[in-house]
């Protein structure tokens, strides 16, 4: 567990700054850890959706106006790098890694994550206690965006982001990534099952659970998807630290929205971009 706190805090801090677009503010959160990169993760501060999607609801996927997911996407993606055509995927929880090329739009293929080398190109990945991963190397001008919840965790979507980056081009031991906002250990709790399926897939991985509840455990899935990118041969990691859970007036959360019974929730979204 040592070794996961000097790879979560010891290598990068992150940075909180506000951006104003229009009439609002939206916060943004970065990693120096990514360099010069324009990058940032937002959450729900500075749109104007309301009710229980109140704020910068970007999720193509909820029952949020349409109007106002647009406008909150537009509001996004100007806030990192202006002018820049925002691509999303259809995310459905595997390791399944899109290279783009040019724009795809609207047009969003199944997959969770995206890489490219291409100026002018913004990758968008949206989460609600998921793990958003950005991933770049600076000097080979490749970078990488991945949406990591526990099924793609467990099967590799990080793994396979990094062997898409190489691909293209990029050095393994020159590629930094930053780890999001995304549900902590203290807020997501699993049952025995759960916990058993991680330690089948190896054994050490009951490192990343303590006992809570009876039958239950407490999961630190950013602890572990750090300790994946450690061992794909990345560097240079950073956590940031923040717990979407717990703070619902930054971060959206599909757990709390579960909780609160609200039947349907936001999400936020985490973007890097190269630019032109």
């Amino acid at each position: 567990m040592q070794m996961l706190v000097h790879i979560c805090l010891g290598i990068a801090n992150s940075g909180r700054n506000c951006n104003d677009i229009g009439m609002t503010a939206i916060e943004k959160l970065t990693s120096s850890a990514l360099g010069g990169v324009p990058h940032c993760f937002l959450g729900r501060k500075g749109g104007v959706s309301s009710g229980i999607y109140a704020g910068l609801n970007v999720g193509l996927g909820s029952g949020d106006d349409r109007a106002a997911i647009a406008e909150n996407r537009a509001r996004a993606a100007a806030a990192i790098l202006p002018g820049a055509a925002l691509n999303s995927v259809h995310q459905i929880h595997s390791n399944k890694v899109v290279t783009v090329t040019e724009a795809f739009g609207d047009a969003r293929p199944e997959a969770d994550a995206m890489v490219t080398q291409v100026p002018g190109i913004l990758l968008g990945i949206l989460t609600a206690d998921c793990v958003p991963i950005l991933f770049a190397d600076e000097a080979a001008g490749i970078i990488g965006a991945a949406h990591s919840g526990w099924k793609g965790s467990i099967t590799g979507i990080m793994d396979e982001t990094v062997k898409a980056m190489v691909k293209l081009g990029a050095r393994r031991d020159a590629i930094a990534c930053a780890i999001g906002p995304c549900i902590s250990q203290k807020s997501y709790e699993v049952d025995a099952g759960f916990c058993e399926r991680f330690i089948d897939a190896d054994p050490a991985n009951d490192h990343f659970f303590i006992a809570g509840k009876a039958g239950h455990y407490q999961f630190d899935i950013e602890g572990y998807v750090a300790a994946r990118l450690a061992a794909a041969g990345i560097r240079k990691i950073a956590c940031l630290g923040e717990d979407s859970y717990s703070q619902p007036d930054r971060f959206f959360s599909y757990r709390r929205s579960c909780h609160k019974g609200e039947g349907d929730y936001g999400r936020q979204i985490s973007l890097i971009g190269l630019p032109e």
